[in-house]
């Protein structure tokens, strides 16, 4: 299994008001940050002889060495599985986030339509929702 390391965390340039707002080379950052992470999913996905975008796995030889294998193998195999739709998932995030990066919507909150703070999305690059709409959600 792979683990993926984090990154540096961007820099942040201050606002006149007290708020941090997001520079261009932060995003830049950002940006590079999730190419590189869904870069690495996509590795992944493809060593499992999985589709990122559909629920195709092509190679997913787990034991099939008896009946009594059988309950450790299917362990194995739902394991795996899951490890695979979680690294969908995941591409499935940045590449939405990358979109919204391109779209200019990047780090706007989805139920207010505020700005989402960049020390929030320094931290949590694919949040969706700001501060307060995240402890209203639960």
């Amino acid at each position: 299994m792979h683990i993926l390391a984090p990154s540096a965390p961007p820099r942040l340039a201050a606002k006149d008001e007290g708020q941090t707002v997001m520079d261009q080379a932060t995003l830049d950052e950002l940006r590079s940050q999730l190419e590189g992470e869904r870069a690495q999913h996509i590795e992944l996905l493809d060593e499992y002889g999985a589709d990122p975008y559909s629920d195709e796995v092509k190679n997913l030889d787990i034991g099939n060495d008896g009946f009594a294998d059988s309950a450790q193998a299917t362990e194995e195999r739902s394991e795996l599985l899951g490890q695979i739709d979680a690294a969908r998932h995941r591409v499935q995030q940045i590449d939405t986030a990358l979109a919204q990066m391109d779209e200019g919507s990047y780090g706007i909150c989805e139920d207010c339509g505020d700005q989402i703070q960049a020390a929030r999305l320094e931290v949590r690059p694919l949040s969706v929702k700001c501060v307060d709409c995240a402890a209203k959600a639960g």
